[in-house]
Order: structure tokens, then sequence, then C-alpha cells
């Protein structure tokens, strides 16, 4: 989706930031791992494949994704986005007859980065561009049984439990924005903030030399 390949999201842990061609490798490295493979319900692709990905994510009009980046280290100690790279979050707007619908992942990819709530704030930033953006109005999340974590955290976030296949053994839980839950999410998001990212990147690369 091209909607968001200038936009940077600032929060107070995390910045979310397009899915660019220097964070490929990186990427590509995190999905080495059978676990994360497994959690997110991926195949194993080669770096070739990967490059495909990240045009389709740019390209295609039914997904958005946005590299999530810890912001302290991004910019306060000045490093580059691709060294700051903690996971990425996701929408998928696959359901045509329902274009208020859309499906939201969350992943951190690095064990060192889980625990230190930037999955949550990532996902209140997506909900909250894809609310404010995209007109999304209701959010689903389809999250493996044996994802404790990634569980709990959407419970957190007001998400309910819709449905458990056991075929696939996953849990499809949803959000439904009301009156007071646009009211909730604006509260929770009202101190992030939007920036170019060409500029921004460019600022903290200068800030280097």
């Amino acid at each position: 989706m091209r909607i968001n390949e200038d936009t940077v999201l600032q929060g107070k842990l995390v910045a979310l930031v397009p899915y660019a061609l220097h964070h490929v490798p990186r990427y590509h490295e995190w999905m080495k791992s059978e676990m994360l493979q497994k959690l997110t319900a991926s195949e194993p692709l080669t770096l070739e494949q990967e490059y495909s990905m990240q045009r389709s994510w740019r390209e295609d009009a039914d997904k958005c994704t946005f590299i999530v980046l810890d912001r302290k280290k991004w910019e306060e100690q000045a490093c580059l986005d691709e060294d700051c790279m903690v996971g990425d979050v996701n929408l998928f707007l696959t359901t045509p007859e329902d274009p208020a619908l859309a499906e939201i992942e969350v992943m951190i990819a690095e064990p060192s980065d889980r625990g230190k709530g930037f999955g949550k704030e990532a996902a209140l930033m997506m909900m909250l561009y894809g609310f404010t953006k995209l007109g999304i109005t209701k959010f689903e999340a389809k999250i493996g049984q044996e994802n404790k974590a990634s569980i709990c955290m959407f419970q957190k976030l007001c998400f309910e439990e819709l449905s458990v296949s056991s075929v696939f053994q996953e849990v499809t839980m949803l959000l439904c924005m009301g009156d007071q839950q646009k009211e909730w999410l604006l509260a929770l998001t009202n101190h992030v903030t939007e920036a170019k990212y060409c500029e921004t990147r460019q600022r903290i690369q200068q800030s280097l030399s």
C-alpha cells in the first residue's frame, strides 16, 4: 500500500516506518527462525523472494505494513533505522464486502525486545493509522493458540474472542470501534506524531556523519 510510503509515526517507545529495501536483509534473517515462521504462519523465503515480498507490501492495495523501530535507539542514539528494527505491524484489508474490516498482525522479532511494551504501542499506533487514514472500524486478530503472550496483549487492547479453530489451532479476536472505543484509542495515542520518513531518516543519517 503506497499511502504510507513516506510516513513515520512516532510514539513513546517505538517509531513505525514504511518497509523499505534497506530493511529486507535483516527482516530476511529474522524469518529464518522456525519459531517466527510458526508464530506468523510463514514459509521460509529466499532473499530474492523477500525482496519481491517487500515490493508486494509496497504496491498491493489490500495490505499495509510498517517496520517497528526502537525509537530511543533510532533518534536519541542516532542509529540507522535498519540497526534499530525490532519487528513489524501489518493490516490486511482482504474482505471487499466489508472495507471497514482489517486483520492486524504484530511481530516483535528480537527476543530481547519482547516484554518492553513495543508490541502494544505498535498495535495501538497501527490501529490509530487504520482508523484515521483507512477508515477501519473493525480490527480482527488471528493468533496461534500457543501464543499466550499475544493473546494476552490483545485482551489488554479490549479485543474479545470471536472464535477458536481446532483445525488451524488459532484464536480469532475482534475489536469493533464504537464511540467509547474511539475515545479510548484516541486518548491512548494522543502522543503519537506523524512526519515525513525520508526527511527524518536523512536528518538522523546526517547526525551520524
